[in-house]
């Protein structure tokens, strides 16, 4: 992570939801799309770095066999914890990617609205390390804030463009709004229908 972890401390100050994933209909229907895209009804092992409180977690839990989850700010990962706290195949650390990545392997890394708070070079490294942890027939999906958020980085456009250059996979998922960018890349190039035969 490029921005300081002093800047996701804030955020969390006294706010369990400082996004307001919870009460926006915007955040609730873009974690909808966001399921919607997922081209597998389930997955073996998920990783989601920039977890925050963990609402789209708790939601990818019901999606996999084992669920990783990270955030560098303490009060994110107690609250993700505590969301997550039914479901016993997931688990939420406290780590700062791409330095602390998991030696793992995922068929699904989920960066939701995390990319743009890497530089480019941290970035590069993600993807990198990304491209390593994923399964033969992995998948990588990527969601973003489209406006310019001050203090990052880097914006939605070159986030995806980065990952659309280093990736080099199929891209199975495109879905774009004035508000966010949504595409989802993967190792097994067969749309759902082709894998159901239908094609």
């Amino acid at each position: 992570m490029s921005v300081e972890d002093r800047y996701f401390d804030g955020l969390f100050a006294g706010n369990d939801d400082p996004w307001a994933f919870r009460q926006r209909w915007y955040e609730q229907r873009k974690r909808a799309i966001t399921l919607a895209a997922l081209p597998r009804p389930h997955y073996r092992a998920i990783f989601e770095p920039g977890c925050a409180n963990g609402e789209l977690s708790a939601d990818l839990a019901t999606r996999c066999d084992r669920l990783l989850c990270c955030d560098t700010a303490a009060a994110a990962v107690a609250l993700a914890r505590t969301r997550l706290s039914l479901f016993d195949h997931a688990e939420v650390r406290q780590s700062r990617v791409p330095g602390d990545w998991p030696n793992e392997q995922f068929d699904l890394i989920l960066l939701s609205e995390v990319g743009y708070y890497l530089n480019a070079e941290d970035l590069k490294c993600l993807i990198e390390y990304a491209t390593r942890s994923l399964t033969a027939d992995g998948q990588l999906l990527a969601c973003h804030w489209r406006p310019p958020i001050d203090g990052c980085p880097l914006n939605a456009r070159q986030v995806h463009d980065l990952l659309h250059e280093q990736l080099h996979w199929p891209r199975l998922v495109l879905h774009q709004e004035s508000d966010f960018l949504l595409e989802l890349w993967s190792r097994e190039p067969r749309s759902v229908a082709a894998l159901e035969g239908l094609r």
